[in-house]
């Protein structure tokens, strides 16, 4: 094996410039698709951080008994999914608006009566924390007698959700096109050392030097290609994250940045030393097969 990745490492260093292009360009695709992966991470926490604070408001009908406003909370919290339920009176509620309408509460003076209705605010438990499960909880709560309507930002999740999911699909897209890039510079890189060593190559085969011996070093060289190239982007993917997340954070950001999962960092990684070896066994498919 050191011998293999030793005459890899000397076929590197005589073809410098082609492999400084292919390792620059792997690193590049690298950086795209960790930056894509960076904003999946990042905005999935922001909705998780959301989520936590989503209640779903089912505001009451008017002229509710006390008993009937108590067994209505009763059948909210044995629903599946419930972690808590508190019930809201209109006055509470009032004295919410008037305190978040800290210039303009004189307003609510002029009003004769409380317009506001009582209120049963739930939350999810943590578990059941997803679009499609709050959708579903306020459906049920909607359909619950003394139940007049029921609000949690249904619009706002929605439009959020689905521009995690374009940038997603997005960058699922640009990763599968780049990559191919990658891997196609790689065959390229080396096809043209193949090419420079065809006399070379058909002496060992004369020799009775097996298929694996002659491989070898053009598979760890796409390998090579590869790591060098997957560990330049995430290198440059980290610097720009740093940097940006300093400037977030000096600004006062709500947000702590989050850089990728070590599982995910590792898996790009291999992802790119996997787009190396591809590119070289193209290569070598074509090249020596047909010679």
């Amino acid at each position: 094996m050191i011998r293999v990745i030793h005459r890899a490492l000397k076929d590197m260093w005589a073809n410098r410039f082609l492999n400084t292009v292919t390792v620059v360009t792997v690193a590049l695709s690298i950086l795209i698709v960790g930056a894509f992966a960076l904003f999946f991470v990042n905005a999935s926490a922001l909705l998780s951080l959301w989520t936590k604070e989503i209640r779903i408001m089912a505001y009451l009908e008017a002229e509710m008994t006390p008993e009937a406003v108590d067994r209505l909370g009763l059948q909210m919290a044995g629903m599946p999914g419930v972690g808590d339920v508190r019930f809201v009176s209109k006055e509470q509620a009032m004295e919410r608006l008037r305190q978040g309408m800290s210039e303009g509460s004189a307003l609510l003076d002029t009003l004769e009566e409380n317009p506001l209705p009582d209120t049963y605010e739930v939350h999810m438990a943590e578990a059941f924390r997803n679009r499609d499960r709050f959708e579903l909880l306020a459906r049920r709560i909607g359909g619950l007698e003394g139940v007049s309507e029921v609000e949690y930002g249904k619009e706002w999740l929605s439009r959020f959700v689905r521009i995690i999911d374009l940038f997603r699909l997005t960058g699922l897209a640009m990763g599968g096109l780049f990559f191919l890039a990658a891997a196609f510079i790689v065959a390229n890189t080396v096809r043209l050392v193949l090419y420079s060593r065809r006399d070379e190559i058909e002496i060992l085969r004369l020799m009775g030097g097996s298929e694996g011996f002659i491989r070898g070093p053009f598979y760890m060289q796409g390998i090579l290609q590869g790591a060098l190239g997957g560990a330049a982007g995430m290198g440059m993917l980290f610097a720009g994250f740093r940097f940006v997340a300093d400037k977030v954070a000096e600004g006062g950001g709500f947000l702590p940045a989050r850089f990728l999962p070590d599982e995910m960092v590792l898996g790009i990684l291999m992802g790119s030393m996997a787009v190396g070896w591809i590119g070289s066994y193209i290569s070598l498919r074509q090249v020596l097969k047909a010679s």
